[in-house]
């Protein structure tokens, strides 16, 4: 059984006011998100579901993933899609202190501006960050993006199925949407996200990059 919430608990919410869990609209948006690419085995096939439904979304990257795969991190752009920081190593910021975060993070943003493109995103990875840490990366610019709507996909032990009803449960206009273009995720994003995007579409929901909201 997965005790990890669906939706944010409002606790969290009012602990970290500064950080950004939604884009509160009365028009029918969503945002779709995809943590930790890009990958070989799922994110060119994420690029071509999102394309099918003229969709865009933001893929929250990791740094040592772009230095890896750049010509999958040139598709992302290419489609037109935002790109966040995720750090360079996945890093957990619990367990991590202040300085070797924000030096994951900036190393990251540097193999980020080796494409010619810079971005203000960026998501902790795990959901894991230190109040110090998150006012050190506002003092560099970054908006902290985190969610509302969480699919669960990385889950072995969430069925397709329940990852489904996850995002189709929960979500409202305005829901920033967490799923992962990795490797651990992929049956579950499978099933999912083109169902997602069929369900949502034909309520008239459009789906929308998150913004560089600081510029």
């Amino acid at each position: 059984m997965n005790l990890t919430p669906v939706t944010i608990p409002k606790v969290a919410t009012k602990i970290f006011p500064n950080l950004v869990w939604e884009l509160p609209t009365n028009e029918k948006v969503l945002y779709l998100t995809f943590d930790d690419g890009p990958t070989p085995e799922i994110t060119e096939w994420t690029l071509h579901q999102l394309n099918k439904h003229k969709a865009k979304a933001t893929f929250f990257c990791i740094g040592n993933n772009i230095k890896k795969h750049p010509e999958i991190f040139n598709s992302i752009l290419k489609e037109g899609h935002t790109i966040g920081n995720h750090t360079f190593n996945h890093t957990k910021g619990w367990k991590t202190k202040a300085k070797a975060y924000i030096e994951d993070v900036l190393k990251t943003k540097i193999e980020i501006e080796k494409h010619n493109i810079s971005t203000s995103l960026f998501r902790p990875p795990h959901g894991q960050i230190k109040p110090k840490q998150a006012k050190l990366l506002k003092a560099l610019g970054y908006d902290i993006i985190m969610w509302n709507v969480l699919s669960i996909d990385w889950d072995k032990k969430i069925s397709p199925k329940q990852c489904l009803e996850n995002v189709i449960n929960h979500s409202k206009p305005g829901s920033i949407i967490v799923f992962h273009d990795s490797v651990k995720a992929t049956k579950n994003m499978q099933y999912t996200l083109p169902k997602v995007l069929e369900h949502f579409s034909k309520k008239g929901y459009v789906f929308k990059r998150i913004p560089e909201l600081n510029q």
